[in-house]
């Protein structure tokens, strides 16, 4: 499916996106306030290993924190832990953890794990499910476009998108 195709009602996607989207600044997609670590939290608190585990996600506990990239993450045992620091770029998401239907039209939204894929062994994030139905239309193009945008955005603060 071409751009022209999706572009027509992405209007009325992005206007349901808005309504409930937080945006953060910069590379990574973090909760507001600072852990005890004294670092950003990433995916609001989830666990990211659990994202590829179980058929839907776990809320991790700050006892398993793991940093990464100056990101703190939490994780829901030791296990996941573990694994999550053997090979972080693995488990996080692309896009710093915004929307990757949003990072492809140019945009940082808050990615929901709520929202959720899993495509060629990588986790894409979305801000709500039609969001994530629009991007179902045609994944390749999305996961492309996306990834040709991102270099151009991601030190780019949400207030100058």
């Amino acid at each position: 499916m071409t751009n022209t195709r999706i572009l027509p009602s992405l209007a009325t996607a992005l206007s349901i996106a808005f309504a409930t989207v937080a945006f953060a600044a910069d590379e990574y997609n973090v909760a507001n306030g600072l852990t005890l670590n004294g670092n950003p939290l990433g995916m609001h608190g989830n666990d990211p290993v659990s994202m590829f585990d179980r058929a839907a996600p776990a809320q991790g506990d700050a006892t398993f924190t793991s940093t990464h990239d100056g990101i703190d993450y939490y994780f829901t045992s030791a296990r996941a832990q573990a694994t999550f620091d053997a090979d972080p770029v693995a488990y996080l998401p692309q896009f710093g953890g915004f929307c990757a239907f949003g990072v492809y039209v140019g945009k940082k939204l808050d990615g929901d794990v709520r929202y959720a894929d899993i495509a060629d062994g990588k986790l894409y994030l979305f801000v709500n499910a039609a969001i994530l139905a629009k991007y179902r239309e045609d994944p390749q193009t999305v996961i492309s476009g996306a990834n040709a945008q991102w270099a151009g955005i991601v030190n780019t603060p949400v207030s100058d998108l």
